[in-house]
């Protein structure tokens, strides 16, 4: 009798946990705290901006349509950006540490 493997299995839980709690202990983790934190933010922002342009939709002009796109665009981009610029300093400190 053979047992599948799925990848939501309890091992993978448990280690999903374990992950979580080491992101705010002093043990290191695999996650970045801050990049979770950012994450969990940005999908806030996002339900909240999709759930106004759904609501609102139909009272909408053009400007207000073009602005709300504006704000996400700009949301998104800082995001980004923001995610670029740490992965550059990361790479920075790990080459000096080589050296």
């Amino acid at each position: 009798m053979s047992s599948k493997k799925y990848f939501f299995g309890w091992g993978n839980i448990k280690k999903g946990i374990t992950e979580i709690i080491r992101i705010y202990s002093d043990r290191p983790s695999f996650f970045s705290k801050k990049r979770i934190e950012s994450g969990i933010a940005f999908i806030i922002a996002q339900w909240g901006m999709v759930f106004y342009l759904l609501k609102k939709y139909p009272d909408l002009s053009m400007t207000d349509i073009i602005m709300w796109a504006t704000i996400e665009f700009g949301v998104s981009g800082y995001i980004l950006h923001q995610i670029q610029k740490e992965k550059k300093v990361e790479n920075f400190t790990e080459e000096n540490q080589d050296n």
